[in-house]
């Protein structure tokens, strides 16, 4: 009995010590293992980074080296992007952007600008137009490029990545001839280059220097801290991708945790190595958990923007096609199985119904080889024919979604399905209805890595000005409780990483946010427009508001 009590003696003098930081004063919310709201009013952190366990309302703060104060504003868990492109989000920032731009016109004013302000870059690279935004709604042709430059290649990225529009200096560059064919699973019209195509043009840009890799990583790193995303699901990633990921582990410059997906589809990767070759097994966790090899990347088909989604039916507004499938079954189940035996997660971007069918197939044949605890990743899970809805959660496999998809796409998914496909497409309360496991991210930069409009979509199937009314396909909903689940801890358990992040329990990093409003009691649109304050890594504040205001909070 005496050993008993001087071990437990032991343990919560050691506990006392290792008390570094208390964040006090803080209304404190995060979903429990229950998937509850848990509401606390500190946080005790060790010296180590990890949490040592939250104060509630009567309970006495311990004693810390350090005390800060809250002002009663907001605390949440990090944000975890479950599927976003950090490399491509530092790029987009430090090139031409095109996000939001309405017309061919606006396109090639910005362009005109871009060239003039760059006019020793040998390619001018961009990244983000839409045409669903224009009036027209037509594509844009290398003739409009042609038009504003047409001494140097320019090559502008769609903002869903799928798709490529280049002038005519680019094609010569890529040694692209009226005669070029595209490849299988792709087009080429007009100067656009449509999912396995844009390879053609991807072989010729030049590749971008370690040292530009690095400062895009940076600039990537910041964004998503100011965003409070402390946590990435890294999709796609390159080798030299995973190369610079690891510099910034070496001169401790890795802030934000990441959990790398490496592409692995010949359709993508061009002719660079497999990365199975470099990377043959998952990798444990780096540089204090900021950085493992979790799994591998594939693609079915390309996406609804760009008609390359693959559909069951023809497109309602181009009855000519039914979009793009890149592989056979049996292409795709040798794929899988490749990365499967060598112990990878397998996460499978598929938008149509077609291609959520034939990823649900290839897991379900998956799981009879190795069993259904390998949290196969449906990524997007977009347009899913009602019939095969059941078989995902029955499968045990994860959908990784993005809320936002739905509020940029509505429009435009009517316009290429009609209603009746879109009874199970963007469906998060059905998937969850399944037994399916929801992570919830943004795919950035194809959309904002800001969560908050994520989270508001969520729960209100509306955008930002609360359209449309009452909610678009309004049963599909979300509860505040399962989107900020599906945001924390059901993004960490689709990484194999629930024990380490996703939640503020005892003995996990302290990842935090302190923001400007309590998004459990202010309306959507309030909550899309919720701020970023501070973001803390492993018990460290890492990013502040230069505006951080004092005394209560806003927006309550």
């Amino acid at each position: 009995m005496r050993t008993a009590l001087v071990a437990i003696a032991a343990s919560l003098l050691s506990t006392a010590a290792a008390a570094n930081t208390l964040i006090d004063h803080v209304n404190g919310i995060q979903v429990d293992a229950q998937g509850r709201l848990q509401h606390f009013n500190a946080l005790l952190i060790a010296d180590d980074g990890k949490v040592v366990r939250l104060l509630h309302a009567g309970e006495t703060p311990p004693k810390a080296a350090d005390r800060v104060d809250g002002h009663g504003r907001t605390l949440l868990p990090g944000f975890i992007d479950a599927h976003g492109h950090v490399m491509d989000l530092g790029y987009a920032a430090l090139h031409l952007d095109l996000t939001g731009v309405r017309s061919v016109a606006e396109l090639q004013q910005r362009l005109r600008d871009y060239a003039a302000a760059h006019p020793n870059d040998p390619w001018l690279i961009g990244f983000g137009w839409n045409q669903e935004l224009w009036p027209d709604k037509r594509f844009p042709t290398a003739a409009d490029l042609d038009a504003i430059v047409g001494d140097r290649p320019v090559v502008l990225e769609r903002v869903d990545s799928h798709a490529l529009l280049v002038n005519s200096a680019a094609m010569r560059a890529a040694g692209i001839t009226a005669a070029t064919k595209a490849p299988p699973g792709g087009v080429i019209q007009d100067g656009l280059f449509v999912d396995s195509a844009r390879t053609l043009i991807d072989k010729a840009e030049p590749a971008p220097t370690p040292q530009q890799m690095d400062v895009a990583f940076q600039k990537a790193q910041d964004i998503l801290l100011g965003f409070g995303v402390t946590g990435v699901g890294s999709m796609s990633t390159s080798l030299s991708d995973w190369n610079a990921f690891r510099r910034a582990g070496d001169n401790r410059s890795l802030r934000v945790r990441l959990m790398v997906y490496l592409l692995d589809d010949p359709k993508f990767l061009g002719d660079s190595p497999d990365p199975l070759t470099v990377i043959p097994h998952p990798t444990v966790w780096s540089y204090g958990d900021r950085l493992r090899a979790v799994g591998v990347k594939l693609f079915t088909d390309g996406a609804l923007g760009s008609r390359g989604a693959w559909l069951k039916q023809p497109y309602s507004d181009e009855p000519g096609t039914s979009g793009s499938r890149l592989h056979s079954d049996a292409e795709l189940r040798s794929l899988a199985d490749n990365a499967a035996s060598r112990g990878f997660q397998i996460a499978t971007h598929a938008i149509g119904d077609a291609a959520n069918a034939q990823v649900i197939g290839t897991y379900e044949w998956l799981n009879s080889k190795y069993g259904r605890n390998r949290r196969w990743r449906i990524e997007h899970a977009q347009i899913v024919d009602c019939a095969d809805l059941p078989r995902i959660g029955k499968g045990h496999m994860i959908a990784s979604m993005q809320p936002t998809h739905q509020t940029s796409d509505r429009l435009m998914a009517e316009a290429r399905l009609g209603p009746a496909r879109l009874k199970c497409a963007y469906a998060w309360q059905s998937m969850l209805k399944t037994g399916a496991k929801l992570a919830f991210g943004t795919d950035f930069p194809v959309e904002s890595p800001n969560p908050f409009p994520g989270l508001s979509a969520a729960v209100s199937r509306q955008d930002m000005n609360g359209q449309p009314p009452g909610g678009w396909f309004a049963g599909e909903r979300v509860t505040i409780a399962q989107a900020l689940h599906a945001y924390t801890r059901g993004a960490a358990y689709a990484g194999f990483a629930e024990d380490r992040i996703g939640s503020l329990d005892p003995g996990k990093w302290a990842d935090f946010v302190i923001v400007d409003r309590d998004p459990t009691k202010v309306d959507p649109q309030q909550l899309a427009r919720t701020q970023v304050l501070q973001t803390w890594i492993a018990g460290k504040r890492v990013w502040e508001r230069a505006d951080v205001p004092s005394g209560p909070e806003r927006g309550r």
